[in-house]
């Protein structure tokens, strides 16, 4: 049977589900503490337990990037590759890839100053959805509903002053339902879905309290899905669907690391199963 290795930095519950799930389908398994291991260009594959296939999970996500560079540096295999992760990571990077695929997505305005983000919040006209360009759980995701608000966040990325305040991406305002639907793809199937109902504010992030209600998936959401995880190099992946309701499903964003409690709650397939598997089958390959 290969050898499972789950990549962590921080043991949530998906990571234990992963873990029981290897275990009970007979593989070894063993949990890798991204924080406590060493590489250096002279390492050799030789020189570790990596097992067969690596499931990198880290919170992090430039932690866990850069944990992938120097497991293919060592030739291992691992779930997800560095270039799936490095093009969902960045939120720029997934649209520019989602629309050259011609996988519907909101259209998205992408500057370099603040004094050209505020040229096209004046000439596209207000809200515009702010974003940084990596991050999770709704951090830093803010509609921007006239100019004043504009004004003090762009004066708050200022005074920061990182190097990724400094990339100014602006997306429509979707008109949708207050939720939004997550879907996860494993390899070409998608196996499972479901609603993320907003608590009454703009966003709809399990992790700021949303709700999970079973989500069916239909011909049309299987089809956009699974072009949307084509378009950035396939694998494991949480794909964020919102429903305009002039132009129908568009993808907005889309997970490397994907966390799936609550979707498990109501999900008639068993995720980390599915996930193991497929790892599995993709070391063997």
């Amino acid at each position: 049977m290969p050898k499972v290795r789950i990549v962590f930095d921080r043991v949530r519950l998906e990571e234990k589900m992963l873990e029981e799930k290897a275990i009970e389908l007979g593989h070894d398994t063993k949990m890798v503490d991204a924080k406590i291991t060493k590489f250096t260009t002279a390492s050799k594959k030789t020189e570790f337990d990596f097992g067969d296939v690596v499931i990198e999970r880290c919170v992090s996500y430039f932690r866990g990037l850069h944990f992938t560079a120097c497991l293919e540096f060592l030739d291992i295999p691992v779930i997800n590759r560095f270039e799936v992760a490095n093009n969902c990571g960045n939120k720029m990077l997934t649209s520019l890839l989602l629309k050259k695929h011609n996988v519907p997505t909101p259209k998205t305005y992408i500057s370099f100053s603040s004094e050209a983000a505020i040229e096209t919040l004046e000439k596209e006209g207000y809200p515009l959805v702010i974003k940084p360009i990596i991050g999770s759980w709704g951090r830093g995701v803010m509609p921007l509903k006239d100019r004043d608000t504009a004004d003090a966040i762009i004066e708050i990325r200022e005074l920061n002053d990182g190097p990724l305040d400094r990339i100014y991406y602006l997306q429509e305002m979707i008109k949708r339902p207050p939720r939004d639907i997550r879907v996860i793809v494993v390899g070409d199937q998608v196996i499972a879905a479901m609603y993320r109902t907003s608590t009454g504010g703009f966003k709809t992030n399990i992790a700021l309290g949303a709700e999970p209600i079973p989500c069916e998936i239909t011909k049309e959401l299987e089809d956009v899905c699974l072009r949307a995880s084509k378009a950035v190099g396939g694998g494991i992946l949480g794909i964020d669907v919102m429903e305009d309701e002039k132009d129908g499903l568009v993808v907005h964003e889309i997970n490397n690391t994907v966390e799936f409690k609550g979707l498990a709650k109501v999900a008639k397939r068993n995720i980390p199963k599915e996930m193991i598997e497929y790892a599995v089958r993709s070391a063997i390959r």
